[in-house]
C-alpha cells in the first residue's frame, strides 16, 4: 500500500486536517490514517470519505492500524505505506494543557511555559523521523507536535523535517482573515508560537512582543491596535490551526506550488512565511528582512524562556521553565543531550504524574 499522505494520529488536530483535505482537495489524493484505536480509526475513516463524497471532492481515506509507541512500528509504518508526505500529529501530551488548572504540573506549564512538554511532544516525532532516515524515504516530514521548539530538536539528531502546522499561521489567517487587511494586500508575518498568548486576552489587556506583521513590503508598526479586533479562545484553536497547513500538504503530495506560513520549517526556531516548489519550502522573507535577522528574531523567546535545541544535539531549558523544573528535579533543570530523550522522556513522565497529583 502507499499513499499520497500518510496521517499519524486519531485527534481533534488530525481529525480537523482529514476533514478538511476531504473537503477542498481538487485532485486525486490517497490519505492513510494511523493509529492504535481502531474504533477511532474506523470511525475517522468512514466521516472523511462520506465528506469527500458529500463535497464531490476526490479523495481516498484508508486506515492502518499501529501503535508507534511500541519498539520498530514507525518503521513498519512507513514501509507499508510508502508516503509522499508524512504528517506526524500522535503525541504523549495533548495540547488542551494550556487551558487546563488544578495542580503543580499545569502550573509548570502555566509559568515556565508549553517546553515543559517539548520531550512528549518530540518522543513519537523522533521515532518517525529515525524511521525516515533509517530507510532513506524520501517523503515530506510535516511535525504537527510543538514544531517551533521540536523541530529544532529533530534536526539536531540530523534527521530532516520540512516543518510544522499551525502557531504563526494561525496568526496570519486570523489577521488575514480580520477585515484589516484590504483586498489584494501580500500579507506577511513572522511569528514564535510564544506570540498567541497576547491574542487570547482581551485587547486592552494585551501586551508583551508582538509578531511582526508586514502588508505589501510595508511593516506595519502597531500589529496590536491594527488587528485589535482578532481575539482567539483560550483553548487550542484547532479549527485554525489544523486547517492551516492543509492547502500546503495538497501541493507537497501533488508537486505543486504554495505560498503561505508554517512554524519550524527545516528545524528553526518559531515561525515564517515560505513558499513551496517541489515539496521543498524556502523562507520568503519581506524585502530588507535577512535570514539571519528573522531567525535571531524567533530565537530570542525560547533563549530567554523555554527550551533550546544546540546544534551539536544539547538541549538547555532556560530562564522560568529551567527554575521551575529545579525546583522539582534539579537533574532534568540542565537539560540532556538528545540521543539521551528516550530516558529523559520516562523521568519527565514520571515527573508529570507526581506533579499532576499535586495542588
Amino acid at each position: 500500500m502507499t499513499c499520497d499522505i500518510l496521517l499519524s494520529g486519531t485527534g481533534s488536530f488530525a481529525a480537523r486536517i482529514l476533514f478538511d483535505i476531504a473537503a477542498t482537495a481538487q485532485r486525486p489524493v490517497k490519505v492513510v490514517i494511523a493509529g492504535r484505536n481502531r474504533e477511532r480509526l474506523d470511525w475517522l475513516k468512514v466521516a472523511a470519505n462520506a465528506r469527500a463524497s458529500i463535497f464531490g471532492r476526490p479523495a481516498r481515506f484508508e486506515s492502518h492500524e499501529i501503535d508507534l509507541l511500541t519498539e520498530g512500528a514507525a518503521t513498519t509504518l512507513i514501509e507499508a505505506t510508502r508516503p509522499k508526505v508524512t504528517v506526524q500529529a500522535a503525541s504523549i501530551q495533548t495540547s488542551s494543557v494550556i487551558a487546563q488548572t488544578g495542580n503543580a504540573w499545569t502550573r509548570l506549564v502555566a509559568e515556565g511555559g508549553l517546553s515543559a512538554t517539548a520531550v512528549f511532544q518530540a518522543l513519537i516525532t523522533k521515532r518517525v523521523a529515525e524511521a525516515i532516515t533509517g530507510l532513506s524515504h524520501e517523503t515530506a516530514l510535516v511535525n504537527c507536535c510543538f514544531p517551533d521548539v521540536v523541530n529544532g530538536m529533530i534536526a539536531a539528531l540530523g534527521h530532516e523535517v520540512a516543518c510544522g502546522m499551525g502557531n504563526v499561521a494561525i496568526l496570519s489567517n486570523v489577521f488575514a482573515g480580520s477585515g484589516a487587511v484590504p483586498d489584494g494586500k501580500r500579507l506577511k508575518v513572522l511569528a514564535h508560537y510564544q506570540n498567541l498568548g497576547a491574542w487570547r486576552r482581551p485587547a486592552a489587556s494585551r501586551s508583551g512582543p508582538a509578531p511582526r506583521v508586514w502588508l505589501d513590503e510595508a511593516e506595519i508598526g502597531d500589529v496590536f491596535a491594527t488587528f485589535a479586533s482578532v481575539k482567539l479562545t483560550p483553548e487550542p484553536v484547532i479549527d485554525i490551526s489544523g486547517a492551516s497547513g492543509v492547502p500546503m500538504l495538497l501541493a507537497m503530495a501533488q508537486d505543486g506550488g504554495w505560498t503561505g506560513h508554517v512554524p519550524g520549517p527545516g528545524g528553526l526556531p518559531g515561525g515564517y512565511p515560505v513558499s513551496l516548489a517541489g515539496r521543498r519550502l524556502v523562507l520568503d522573507l519581506p524585502k530588507g528582512l535577512s535570514e539571519a535577522e528573522a531567525i535571531a528574531w524567533n530565537g530570542v523567546f525560547e533563549a530567554r524562556d523555554g527550551l533550546v535545541a544546540e546544534r551539536d544535539g544539547r538541549v538547555r531549558y532556560t530562564g522560568k521553565l529551567h527554575d521551575g523544573l529545579r525546583a522539582h528535579s534539579a537533574e532534568l533543570a540542565e537539560g540532556f543531550q538528545m540521543r539521551e530523550i528516550e530516558d529523559v522522556c520516562r523521568a519527565m513522565l514520571e515527573l508529570r504524574t507526581r506533579l499532576s497529583t499535586t495542588a
